[in-house]
């Protein structure tokens, strides 16, 4: 595909099926070609771990590839197509590219209340109540009323308990819009519970409230799950996935919904200073390892569970595995001297995060898992024990 077939195709009718992802996506295993060596395995964080030499050198060939072309404040080009292929894969009319989550997750909520003021439902232990500076209140008047502390979830008559007290109030201030995340970052990847979110999201909709969906881990969700994405989004009004998680671009977010909400939005982008003069090396990173990533994210998961079963059958290991989890697990290890056993790993090609004093250790399943099988990594682990 050359300069001329991307403009031609890049804007318009992008499906995860028409569009060329490049060397790797064509393997089927992501980043083999530039990320570090291939039977390296690091069982720490989301994605691939892509160092800055390694983004130089897809970008580069991306390049000479011409699969890539220029936008203009974020607007057309790369940027666009990226746009229109996360639109069709969550199934929603329309997305747009925003710098980072936190925004992508803010312009939702205040958008889907028709501008500043009005009240969200907030999980308590969602990113947007917790790690996002109080962003909503401070910069669009929105009050965030959390649910469910200390939980993944909360359920319908928590919701509707606080409708009815808001509706009741000598001064009227109800609830309009509803956001959940899923998987949930800080409860290490627990999913909101699917039977209580097909309750909400029907009352909410009886009600008029509007709906958004934090799933920055939607796709890692759905590796697990076998739910569609799209089947995932359908009952809410937006829907926002993180770029850089596990699509490996060094930053980025795409926030989808209807047209009529979001044709506008690349304005309130800019008014936020989010209209960056180019976000091109963004998009074109995350456009090349999107296709096929849920696919190749199934193998890994495949690889992890023959994994897991294996290397517990040891008196060294063993794993506690999170309730209504995803892709995080806490390894304990046994008899050996931490550090030690980490260096031997990572000699063997697995690189393996802190060790608690209780000689546990949380361990991510990313595409890297896809270098190894089971049994390798098992004869690894087993023999790093010293």
């Amino acid at each position: 595909m050359n300069r001329r077939q991307f403009l031609g195709t890049g804007a318009l009718g992008l499906s995860a099926g028409t569009f060329s992802p490049g060397i790797a996506g064509a393997q089927g295993r992501a980043g083999d070609q530039f990320a570090p060596a291939s039977s390296h395995v690091q069982m720490t964080g989301d994605g691939l771990g892509l160092t800055a030499a390694d983004q130089g050198r897809l970008l580069t060939h991306l390049a000479d590839q011409e699969l890539i072309a220029p936008d203009s404040y974020s607007n057309g080009g790369t940027v666009e197509a990226l746009e229109q292929q996360c639109a069709a894969l969550l199934g929603k009319e329309r997305a747009v590219f925003m710098p980072t989550g936190t925004l992508a997750n803010h312009l939702a909520v205040r958008e889907l209340a028709a501008g500043a003021g009005g009240r969200a439902i907030v999980q308590a232990e969602s990113h947007l109540f917790n790690d996002s500076g109080d962003c909503v209140q401070t910069l669009s008047a929105m009050t965030l009323m959390p649910l469910g502390a200390g939980r993944p979830s909360f359920t319908l008559d928590e919701l509707e308990d606080v409708v009815s007290r808001t509706r009741s109030g000598r001064v009227e201030r109800p609830v309009s819009v509803v956001s959940i995340e899923t998987p949930v970052r800080r409860r290490f990847g627990e999913t909101f519970d699917q039977a209580e979110v097909d309750r909400i999201t029907a009352f909410a909709q009886a009600e008029g409230i509007r709906l958004h969906l934090d799933g920055a881990r939607l796709f890692l969700q759905s590796g697990y799950t076998g739910i569609d994405v799209a089947e995932y989004a359908r009952p809410f009004d937006t829907v926002y996935v993180s770029l850089y998680k596990y699509f490996n671009a060094v930053s980025g977010a795409i926030l989808a919904g209807p047209r009529a909400l979001l044709d506008g939005m690349f304005h309130t982008r800019r008014m936020f200073g989010a209209g960056l003069p180019g976000a091109w090396p963004f998009a074109a990173v995350a456009l090349h390892y999107m296709p096929g990533f849920v696919d190749r994210f199934r193998d890994a998961v495949a690889v992890s569970e023959a994994f897991i079963e294996q290397v517990t059958r040891h008196e060294a290991f063993a794993v506690e595995r999170m309730a209504a989890g995803t892709n995080l697990f806490w390894l304990r290890v046994t008899g050996v001297d931490a550090s030690a056993f980490r260096r031997r790993l990572q000699e063997r090609g697995v690189s393996l995060g802190g060790m608690r004093s209780d000689g546990r250790v949380l361990v991510g399943v990313n595409e890297t898992w896809n270098r190894a099988t089971a049994d390798d990594l098992d004869d690894r682990f087993r023999t790093a024990l010293g």
